[in-house]
């Protein structure tokens, strides 16, 4: 989690200190209805290359859409802490799985 908690604290200061020429000082500029459009399109380009592409060109979609959910994050306050927190809880959970509805039987 360490480069997860570095990029997110780079985030933080774009957030506060505006940078001259930064794409994260763009996307705060810009508001929550971009930022939310690029995390809709890395999703998409994600689900495209996991169909579609190698490993290297997977993970480098990943990568695009971690940070602009990184940044999501910042732009509602929700600190990364809280996800972290979470994600360990729920890699502490044995037998997580949900019940399945007789609709997604078949499917």
């Amino acid at each position: 989690m360490k480069a997860i908690n570095d990029l997110y604290n780079v985030i933080l200061d774009r957030r506060k200190n505006k940078l001259e020429g930064s794409y994260t000082c763009y996307l705060f500029e810009q508001g929550i209805d971009k930022i939310l459009k690029k995390v809709g399109e890395e999703c998409a380009e994600t689900i495209i290359a996991a169909k579609n592409g190698g490993k290297k060109e997977i993970t480098e979609e990943i990568c695009d859409l971690i940070y602009h959910l990184m940044v999501m994050l910042a732009e509602l306050d929700i600190p990364i802490d809280d996800i972290e927190n979470l994600l360990e809880q729920r890699a502490q959970k044995i037998g997580n799985l949900k019940q399945i509805k007789n609709v997604d039987r078949n499917t």
